[in-house]
């Protein structure tokens, strides 16, 4: 089933929509939370969860990509779930790894300008993604958004891990220079 047609059942609130949005979309939705959580039965509970967000936001909210829409839902909810059963210090040792990397320049607190700005953040981050070779932006978002091993990249475009650890560093080291410049760090 196409996806518009997907969401024309979720508009209609059809309980055959979460059934075809399962059908479709568990292999993909399944491997973004698994990179996050550690434990098969916090992965399904995780994509239980994002069928019942999808539900809850569709409508009102229409999504361009579902897609998209769907691993980020499953992303924010896994993350939320390790968040809370503290997988960052018992487990989830890649996730722990990537926050690492980043940590030094990320903002520890929260404040309202902070949360004002996040979408500017977002955009500049975006705008920063958009201008930098493809195969470097998807090196980026396999490691920072699919939360996979320097090995998983590496095996996956050929390259050594040395290579991949300098090229997540010197696209580190520009995005924080942007960043930094745009006075978000």
């Amino acid at each position: 089933m196409e996806d518009h047609q997907i969401i024309e059942l979720f508009r209609q609130r059809e309980e055959n929509a979460v059934a075809e949005t399962e059908q479709k979309y568990t292999a993909y939705c399944r491997s973004v939370a698994a990179r996050i959580l550690n434990s098969a039965e916090d992965t399904d509970e995780a994509l239980n969860d994002t069928w019942l967000a999808a539900w809850n936001n569709i409508p009102p909210h229409e999504p361009e990509c579902l897609k998209t829409f769907l691993g980020r839902l499953t992303r924010n909810i896994s993350l939320n779930k390790a968040r809370s059963i503290k997988a960052l210090k018992r487990g989830s040792a890649e996730m722990r790894v990537v926050f690492e990397e980043i940590e030094d320049w990320l903002a520890s607190g929260q404040s309202v300008e902070q949360e004002i700005s996040e979408q500017e953040l977002a955009d500049s981050i975006n705008a920063f993604l958009a201008g930098i070779p493809e195969t470097e932006r998807s090196v980026f978002v396999r490691r920072y958004w699919y939360m996979q091993s320097v090995s998983e990249i590496a095996s996956h475009y050929g390259f050594s891990e040395s290579k991949v650890k300098s090229m997540l560093f010197r696209i580190r080291k520009k995005l924080y220079a942007k960043l930094k410049k745009e006075n978000f760090v």
